[in-house]
């Protein structure tokens, strides 16, 4: 009998889910990918937005100007001061698929989501939820668990100010081992605090609150020494947007829709970069070429666009082409204003006009003399053959956009033989690939771009990549350095993280780089083997297992076998995201670490290898 014979299919194959049990089997279609919370895109970040974007909504509408978030190991609590859900309606807003005030566009003009779905997926995807909602001086509560109403409070009295407090605790089943990192949290609230100027919001006691909106996220994100003139900034009717040009390499732009942040840019985005570009061209009555003038711009643009579409329920990619349904194209209304308002301000401010330009063609200058350098290079990375010898490729790639494993994509760049084959054996051929390097690259700090293409294990390694024009052909979502954790490979990993901030610092903005955690410390007696990732660990498994338990300390990556690597690299993986934080911008980061020996970083040379010494030490190696 034929396979597809013995398939039945008849009115028991047939389904219905009720909307918890939707969310539940399928939570990728509405928080996007799921993770542990070591990528600034994970879905508990998406379920801490989902329930903020609720109150920025409502002090959009000019109801409330604090919210205050607070965030322990597991919980969150979000409770803002506007209007309250309506009491009769505070179970239907959080558990009733297709139920919420943002249907009537009187109410909700441009709000961030519009179908009713964020805070039902929240409840549906957490142990426990509460949602509280407190007008005129009645409040409204109930408590549910994974979706399911456990606890529905009487309507009862409050002296508490107008408003709606919502706490989840996320689902450990759904979410494994997850973990909220604060740097990622404190990211996602400022840009709401620059997005909304004159808001206050208090995240675990602390104060975000911007006054000068996109401005203020610009002088943030970039250095103030490397920038070429002033900050512009200009504001309309539905748009803010802020720009300038540095010294840095590539282009770097932050875009957000009614409040949200369009990680993955859109039509919005796509707009003001050809606005831009119409607009430096007719100003200084030049043909230059669009590369050389977005060159080294750092730029943010925000748009309040009626009734949006995005691309997908996480709402990272605007697909809007009008400003609402029967107005104006999304790129006529940008090019308009643009094409207005930095035409004034260049002619008004003659300054910046001048250093614009010097920029501009600093960068023509560049690219031609770039030209015949970058030609070669691509000539030697294919006689290299590169997918052979430096890369061991895997199957599925962060391009495969069709394909849900594409953010399990991930590339090992480590150093040495041994290190290259364990992982290489231990890996899966699916989702991970690796790279190899022959020896320490180069410290190219202070360097100009024309040593990636000459310098051979930086000219393979953007091509492994494909990061030579930008993100949008990044091939890995994942880009690991495994290196040994000894002072060597301490240095490499050092080495590798100038070179990508230095010439491709989006990469790590955007998340995409991270660090590989392997154990220090192997324990084990007869019946037992525990890994360790630190002395505490350590010491723990020396109490379970004796004092007689035998300790192996891994120095290198080659050390451990392919067979243990497997469990390290695998559905277990610990990976330490590489973080920017958000008071020091890259130049000055690579000065401390990389530049002349300040006293301040003798002092944290010194300390960091006092404790390297007490770990070998108390390790008996």
């Amino acid at each position: 009998m034929a396979a597809n014979e013995q398939i039945i299919y008849d009115e028991s194959s047939i389904r219905s889910l009720d909307w918890r049990e939707h969310i539940r089997l399928r939570p990728g279609m509405y928080i996007g990918k799921l993770g542990d919370g070591s990528a600034q895109d994970d879905g508990i970040y998406v379920l801490v937005k989902e329930v903020i974007d609720n109150s920025i909504d409502e002090h959009m509408m000019g109801f409330g100007n604090t919210i205050e978030i607070t965030v322990t190991e597991k919980k969150v609590q979000v409770r803002d001061y506007g209007r309250g859900i309506p009491l009769g309606k505070v179970i239907d807003c959080v558990a009733k698929i297709n139920t919420g005030g943002k249907y009537d566009t009187k109410a909700f003009q441009k709000s961030v989501g519009l179908n009713g779905i964020g805070t039902k997926a929240v409840n549906a995807l957490s142990t426990y939820f509460k949602v509280e909602s407190v007008r005129d001086g009645k409040i409204k509560t109930a408590e549910f668990e994974r979706g399911e109403l456990i606890k529905d409070h009487k309507l009862s009295r409050s002296t508490d100010r107008n408003g709606t407090s919502m706490t989840f605790v996320p689902d450990e089943t759904v979410f494994k081992n997850y973990h909220f990192l604060p740097e990622y949290l404190e990211s996602q609230i400022w840009n709401y605090a620059y997005l909304n100027a004159g808001l206050s919001i208090i995240f675990n006691g602390k104060k975000f609150h911007s006054r000068n909106g996109l401005a203020d996220l610009l002088a943030r994100k970039a250095d103030e020494e490397s920038m070429r003139y002033p900050i512009i900034h200009l504001k309309g009717e539905d748009i803010e947007l802020a720009m300038t040009h540095t010294n840095q390499y590539g282009e770097e732009y932050y875009s957000f829709v009614n409040g949200q942040h369009t990680t993955m840019g859109g039509t919005h985005l796509g707009a003001f970069r050809e606005a831009v570009v119409k607009t430096v061209r007719e100003f200084y009555k030049k043909d230059f070429d669009a590369t050389d003038v977005r060159s080294s711009i750092v730029a943010a643009i925000a748009v309040r666009v009626q009734e949006p579409v995005f691309e997908s329920q996480t709402k990272t990619k605007l697909g809007s082409q009008t400003m609402s349904p029967d107005g104006v194209s999304i790129r006529g209304f940008i090019n308009d204003f643009v094409g207005k308002a930095l035409d004034d301000y260049l002619h008004k401010n003659s300054d910046a006009a001048d250093a614009l330009q010097k920029r501009i063609l600093q960068s023509e200058r560049e690219r031609k003399e770039m030209a015949g350098i970058k030609k070669l290079a691509n000539q030697r990375a294919k006689k290299a053959n590169l997918h052979n010898k430096k890369l061991r490729d895997c199957r599925v790639h962060y391009t495969d956009l069709k394909n849900e494993k594409r953010y399990n994509s991930t590339i090992f760049i480590t150093e040495g033989d041994s290190a290259s084959g364990s992982i290489t054996k231990a890996r899966d051929v699916e989702s991970q690939a690796v790279f190899s390097l022959r020896g320490k690259p180069l410290n190219c700090f202070g360097l100009t771009k024309k040593v990636v293409y000459e310098n051979e294990e930086f000219n393979l390694l953007h091509h492994a990549l494909s990061i030579e024009d930008g993100l949008d052909d990044l091939r890995y979502n994942r880009v690991v350095l495994a290196t040994d954790a000894d002072v060597d490979g301490m240095h490499i990993r050092l080495l590798l993280l100038t070179f990508f901030l230095q010439f491709y610092p989006d990469l790590v903005r955007a998340g995409h780089v991270f660090v590989l955690e392997t154990p220090l410390f192997r324990v084990r007696n007869k019946k037992e083997t525990i890994y360790c990732y630190d002395e505490s660990e350590k010491q723990a498994a020396l109490g379970k297992l004796g004092k007689n338990a035998e300790i192996t300390r891994f120095k290198g990556l080659g050390e451990i076998s392919p067979d243990e690597f497997g469990g390290f690299i695998g559905e277990n993986i610990k990976l330490a995201p590489v973080l920017l934080p958000e008071s020091i911008t890259i130049p000055k980061i690579l000065t401390y670490y990389m530049g002349k020996n300040t006293p301040d970083r003798q002092e944290f040379i010194i300390d960091n290898l006092r404790i390297e010494k007490d770990v070998m030490e108390n390790g008996k190696v």
